[in-house]
């Protein structure tokens, strides 16, 4: 009688994506929580300019 073993294996660059993905988004939020307000406004506005969405 023999006995098979099978191993599931954890996809590395699956793994990998989530996590630059979550560092990504941690250092986005610390940025953020530290920026002046208006900084933060400016980057928004501009941000809306540059998609052609009017906010005026």
């Amino acid at each position: 009688m023999s006995t098979e073993t099978n191993v599931i294996q954890v996809s590395t660059p699956a793994t990998a994506g989530i996590v630059v993905t979550f560092i990504t988004g941690i250092a986005l939020l610390f940025a953020s929580g530290y920026a002046q307000a208006t900084a933060l406004h400016d980057a928004a506005h501009d941000q809306r300019h540059a998609m052609a969405f009017p906010c005026h």
